[in-house]
């Protein structure tokens, strides 16, 4: 497959309050951001002309920036905006949203206080994070090296770039031992989330989640929770210890790029997508494409 890298595309990006050519959004080498990993972010999508919980989304971007020590010279509405006006600029309805804000080349060290705080947002067409015919029959995981961090560790509720080194590692070595994406434990051995969406179990019917307290209370898992809530199931969020996987008859992971995408194998354990799985996969496409009332 023929790759087009993303420095050499037609299109603009909003850098710093303007419109820049897409080829010319550049920043230098020696950017702190690129260093030190100063940096938060956020992915959002698109669908038909609307940005899916785009003021929640930019909000977390601010609190991720204040977690890391840094403020956003522009308000929430601002960055609304220039998301919505960057879509338009390149005549997107359907479309992944990346707003991005770190620190600038102003001083290269661990204290960077008066650095500029850059944002940019990039727009582009991306369908379904996995493929339809990987959906239908569950994405295979193994277990990923890494654990995810205790909040004594890490900013661990910032979406701070730093946070996802681990995460190209393991999905990495994933892809390269035929799977499509790996789980991750946490610092304690619960199950944690994948590499880059939350998690859901169901047995007897009730849908089980971990507890995010060391990782992402991600918008879509909040909004996949509320959704299955309206529609009569029980969700319990908790520790999930790795064994009891295998008393679980479904499984699926949930994210802005995945959206709802079933699984059918995490390391020695077996899933079968079923009713659950399925329903939210296709009732989730439908409230975010507003064929069916948000929750």
């Amino acid at each position: 497959m023929s790759l087009v890298p993303f420095d050499d595309r037609d299109g603009w990006i909003w850098l710093d309050g303007q419109f820049v050519a897409w080829r010319e959004a550049k920043v230098h080498v020696l950017t702190h951001g690129l260093h030190y990993a100063s940096a938060v972010f956020e992915g959002e999508r698109m669908y038909g002309g609307e940005i899916y919980k785009l003021t929640e989304h930019t909000e977390r971007l601010f609190k991720s920036a204040e977690i890391l020590d840094f403020e956003i010279p522009f308000t929430v509405a601002e960055i609304d905006q220039a998301c919505k006006d960057t879509c338009a600029k390149n005549g997107l309805t359907d479309a992944y949203v990346r707003p991005i804000a770190w620190r600038g080349s102003e001083m290269i060290g661990v204290s960077a206080q008066q650095t500029k705080i850059h944002v940019a947002i990039a727009v582009w067409e991306w369908p379904s994070y996995f493929s339809p015919e990987e959906k239908a029959k569950g994405i295979r995981m193994c277990w990923a090296k890494y654990k995810r961090p205790s909040p004594e560790t890490e900013p661990v509720h910032a979406k701070a770039t730093g946070l996802y080194m681990i995460c190209t590692i393991s999905k990495h070595a994933a892809e390269k031992d035929g799977f499509t994406d790996a789980m991750m434990l946490d610092y304690r051995g619960y199950v944690a989330e994948s590499t880059g969406s939350n998690v859901f179990f169901v047995k007897d019917g009730v849908l089980h989640t971990p507890t995010p307290d060391c990782f992402l209370n991600g918008l879509t898992r909040q909004s996949v929770i509320a959704l299955a809530k309206t529609k009569g199931f029980e969700v319990v969020e908790r520790h999930i210890k790795p064994e009891e996987l295998a008393g679980f008859t479904e499984c699926f992971v949930v994210g802005t790029a995945a959206e709802v995408t079933p699984v059918s194998q995490i390391g020695e354990y077996s899933f079968t997508p079923g009713n659950i799985s399925l329903s939210l996969m296709d009732d989730y496409a439908k409230m975010v494409r507003r064929q069916l009332q948000p929750a």
